[in-house]
């Protein structure tokens, strides 16, 4: 049998994740044939990377599992995918959560989209995106977040809080080759500041989030904080960085 042109990988990063991730995996495979996945797990305790292992044996070469020695953060989980995908060859990169609240049929889109762009956000903020079955007090935070992000950042993008999105195998090396500390809300963000100082081309197609329907979310104080701080410190050293190259050296 003739192997299908493989067009990316997909990373999945877990932590106790097992009474969704089964499900997220054939919706995945139901979805395309043409990608390969990886899952990078933190020691889940509720045994999550043995069910990973499960589906890798029932699907042959296009299932890997990366077993981390405890849990270090989404953050770092997307960053050793990153790196595991280059090493690898991959000539493009999906990130999706485990929890089933992206629609896997959605990653052929955000692919195809990559041949016009270096970063592909699945959007909830565009027109046709859109959340369901969140609170209206979840709705207001994230909406919140993407405002503050871009008028400190100066984004024009209205979900760089997003984590459905696609990468260019080509983009991820300039991403990864500087120090990468964040986590959650601040790692997407991030990355997407960093697409954006790259010159690289963003943009956004429509998704619809739905809210996770078992497990719990991974969503904290701590998180927001993290971001609110982040990406405040991010803005006041680019419009530092914009004012000197504007400013004229004094001669010589």
């Amino acid at each position: 049998m003739t192997q299908p042109h493989i067009r990316g990988l997909v990373i999945v990063p877990t932590y106790n994740e097992s009474e969704t991730l089964g499900h997220v995996i054939e919706r995945l495979f139901d979805a395309t044939t043409d990608v390969h996945l990886l899952v990078v797990d933190d020691r889940s305790p509720d045994g999550t990377a043995g069910i990973a292992r499960s589906y890798a044996e029932q699907h042959l070469g296009m299932i890997t599992v990366l077993e981390r020695k405890g849990k270090k953060g989404l953050g770092s989980a997307y960053v050793d995918g990153f790196r595991w995908a280059l090493e690898h060859g991959y000539p493009a990169v999906v990130e999706m959560d485990a929890d089933g609240s992206h629609d896997p049929s959605v990653v052929p889109r955000l692919i195809d989209a990559l041949a016009g762009a270096d970063l592909v956000i699945g959007s909830r903020y565009v027109a046709g995106g859109g959340v369901r079955n969140w609170s209206r007090a979840r709705q207001m935070l994230s909406s919140a977040g993407n405002v503050y992000a871009r008028v400190l950042l100066g984004f024009h993008v209205r979900d760089s809080t997003s984590g459905f999105r696609a990468y260019r195998a080509e983009m991820i090396g300039h991403l990864i080759a500087g120090t990468i500390r964040s986590e959650g809300y601040a790692f997407q963000v991030e990355m997407t500041r960093r697409v954006r100082n790259h010159g690289g081309t963003i943009v956004e197609l429509p998704i619809t989030f739905e809210e996770r329907e078992a497990g719990r979310s991974k969503m904290s104080r701590r998180i927001v904080f993290e971001a609110v701080l982040s990406i405040a410190a991010w803005g006041l050293k680019d419009r530092v960085l914009t004012r000197m190259k504007r400013e004229p050296r004094p001669p010589g």
